[in-house]
């Protein structure tokens, strides 16, 4: 007959179970590949009293029976040792191939688990509660909500990873972002019809800005995204059919420089049609001799907006190009237009004045680029109560009369 193991106070100990001599205790259990775990708790049950000057946990056997539950589940428990940090860095390994601009992204997002708490906590710990305070403690050091909410989808997509590997079992990321921060986004405005037309008639008589004409004009008669809008090359422009073919776009890499990428969706590939001010514009910037020699660029050349080098324009410069103009005609004008007026809000003045106009939803997601249709539907959130009244007048039914007239020996009112 076999002599049952006892712990220090005469308990006995089951299969697994044991006590050092310091009086600590241990399991050992076989993890799913087969290769023996240890855990280990001053406290053999949760009522155990701590032994003075240890650090408080679980107690043994609440740690054997999350392990048993575990197994039972099929859930690796070794695997939910990884840290958050070693398992974003697996996540992100298995889409290797993404753009530059998502590389930066990630390298910014490692660096952020590297100092928070959060990049150290094991993933089978991580609850509900610790997601939520890491999202206002990256709110309090100042990162703006769109980058959270980026970061919080980024390790949400991370924990889903696990939970597929039979890790852990429930998502701690999946909570909304709002239920915790304040979005503090600021909205984006639209340029008025008074608004945008100060602007252009600055640009016709200011001597230095007026260069810029073309550009602005083509902007805000487009709604083409500013990277594509400084990729075009004369080959993407066919006047004859007042087409402009959009297939690529212009972006800037500190490590790599610029280089020419795809859109940023599939709908990014389109055909966007110039009206007569856009068309005029082209012909403008066509006919103009071009500064520089013509650099080639990712096997693209000929781009139609260069510096005096030669090198395309890129989008900071067009920041750079349109926060100046901004403060000479707040100088000149007072502050007629939006402090935030950037190359977005030239695209987004352009959809909202489609959608204004009546212009179909699935139209202008066409023109827009849009991969998704709720952000087109989000501009004609903005229609002015006068497009409204107008677009009431367009589909409203023909009133009722007062006058009769008889159908079947009923009197029946005739509609006008």
């Amino acid at each position: 007959m076999s002599v049952k193991r006892k712990d220090s106070k005469g308990r006995i100990l089951r299969t697994g179970e044991s006590q050092r001599p310091d009086g600590r205790y241990c399991y050992k259990y076989i993890d799913a590949k087969g290769k023996q775990q240890f855990v280990y708790s001053w406290k053999l049950e949760p009522t155990d009293r701590l032994p003075k000057g240890k650090r408080d946990g679980p107690a043994l056997r609440e740690k054997e029976k999350e392990i048993q539950k575990d197994q039972l589940d099929g859930i690796d428990h070794t695997g939910a040792n990884m840290t958050v940090l070693d398992l974003y860095q697996k996540h992100i390994q298995l889409n290797a191939q993404v753009k530059p601009s998502t590389v930066q992204g990630r390298e910014r997002r490692r660096k952020m688990l590297e100092n928070d708490p959060l990049g150290f906590m094991r993933i089978g710990s991580v609850k509900l509660s610790d997601a939520k305070e890491w999202a206002l403690r990256q709110q309090s050091k100042g990162a703006a909500y769109h980058t959270i909410r980026t970061d919080k989808r980024a390790l949400k997509a991370a924990f889903y990873t696990a939970i597929s590997d039979d890790c852990i079992r429930k998502n701690p990321f999946d909570f909304r972002l709002t239920d915790v921060i304040v979005n503090d986004t600021e909205a984006k405005t639209p340029l008025t019809s008074e608004q945008e037309k100060s602007l252009l008639e600055f640009l016709q008589t200011d001597r230095v800005y007026r260069k810029y004409y073309d550009e602005i004009v083509i902007l805000l008669g487009t709604g083409l995204r500013i990277s594509e809008f400084c990729g075009l090359t004369e080959h993407d422009i066919d006047l004859e059919t007042s087409i402009i073919n959009i297939d690529h776009q212009l972006q800037s890499d500190s490590s790599i420089g610029k280089y020419i990428g795809d859109p940023k969706s599939k709908s990014g590939i389109r055909q966007v049609r110039m009206g007569p001010e856009v068309r005029e514009a082209f012909q403008h910037v066509l006919s103009r001799p071009q500064k520089g020699k013509s650099v080639e660029i990712s096997g693209y050349s000929n781009f139609l907006f260069r510096t005096r080098t030669g090198n395309p324009r890129t989008a900071a410069d067009y920041e750079n190009i349109i926060r100046r103009i901004r403060a000479k005609h707040a100088k000149l004008h007072g502050p007629v237009l939006p402090e935030n007026l950037t190359p977005h809000a030239l695209r987004h003045t352009f959809c909202t004045k489609m959608a204004n106009k009546g212009m179909n939803p699935k139209a202008l997601q066409y023109v827009m680029g849009h991969a998704d249709i709720k952000l087109t539907m989000g501009y004609y959130a903005h229609t002015d109560p006068v497009a409204a009244m107008e677009a009431m007048k367009q589909v409203q039914e023909p009133e009722f009369t007062t006058q009769l007239t008889t159908f079947e020996g009923q009197v029946m009112p005739r509609i006008a």
